[in-house]
C-alpha cells in the first residue's frame, strides 16, 4: 500500500480558483479566506445557503459544506437526527449532518483528486449544483420538523411529494 503524498504535483490546480470564478459569474457574495478556504452565499429556492469549501492539496481533497439557515432548537435535535438518517438514505452523493455547536443542518461532500488529476469547471459546477439541489429538496422537511412539529417520517414524505400535471 502506498503512503499519502506529502507534496502536491505541479499539475494539480486549486479547485477553489474555479469555485471563486463561478461565484463571481453568478454575482454571489463570496470571500476567499485563504488560499485553501472559500465561502459564498448562494440563493436557493427556499432560502439562502452558505457554501464553505476547503482544499487540502497535501491529500488532494476538495471538501464542500452547504449550511441551511435553520437553527435547530435543543428540543428538536432528536427528531432532526432521525430526519437526517432518513434523508441520507435518499442521497446518492454527500450527506446531511447537524453541526453540534452551531446547531445548523449542513450538506457535506468531498472529492478526491488523484495525482495528476485536476478539477474542471464542469465538475465544480456539478458539485455546487448537487449541494444546492439537495438543500432545496430537503429544506422543507427540516422546516416541517423544526417549526411545523411534524414527525420526521411525515415531514420527509411531505417534502418529497412529487406532483404530476398542472392544476
Amino acid at each position: 500500500m502506498s503512503s499519502l503524498l506529502t507534496e502536491t504535483p505541479e499539475a494539480v490546480n486549486n479547485p477553489l480558483d474555479l469555485l471563486e470564478q463561478m461565484a463571481a459569474a453568478h454575482e454571489w457574495p463570496c470571500q476567499r479566506q485563504s488560499e485553501d478556504e472559500f465561502m459564498a452565499e448562494i440563493p436557493g429556492q427556499w432560502a439562502g445557503y452558505r457554501l464553505w469549501s476547503s482544499w487540502h492539496p497535501e491529500v488532494g481533497v476538495l471538501h464542500l459544506s452547504c449550511t441551511l439557515d435553520l437553527k435547530v432548537p435543543f428540543a428538536k435535535q432528536r427528531p432532526i437526527h432521525t430526519l437526517l438518517a432518513l434523508a441520507n438514505e435518499k442521497l446518492w452523493l454527500g450527506h446531511f449532518e447537524l453541526w453540534s455547536e452551531e446547531r445548523l443542518p449542513v450538506f457535506r461532500h468531498s472529492v478526491l483528486f488523484r495525482e495528476g488529476v485536476t478539477a474542471s469547471r464542469e465538475l465544480i459546477e456539478d458539485l455546487v449544483e448537487i449541494a444546492l439541489n439537495e438543500c432545496d429538496r430537503f429544506y422543507p422537511a427540516f422546516q416541517f420538523v423544526i417549526w411545523g412539529g411534524k414527525a420526521p417520517e411525515e415531514a420527509l414524505m411531505a417534502a418529497l411529494l412529487e406532483t404530476e400535471g398542472e392544476a
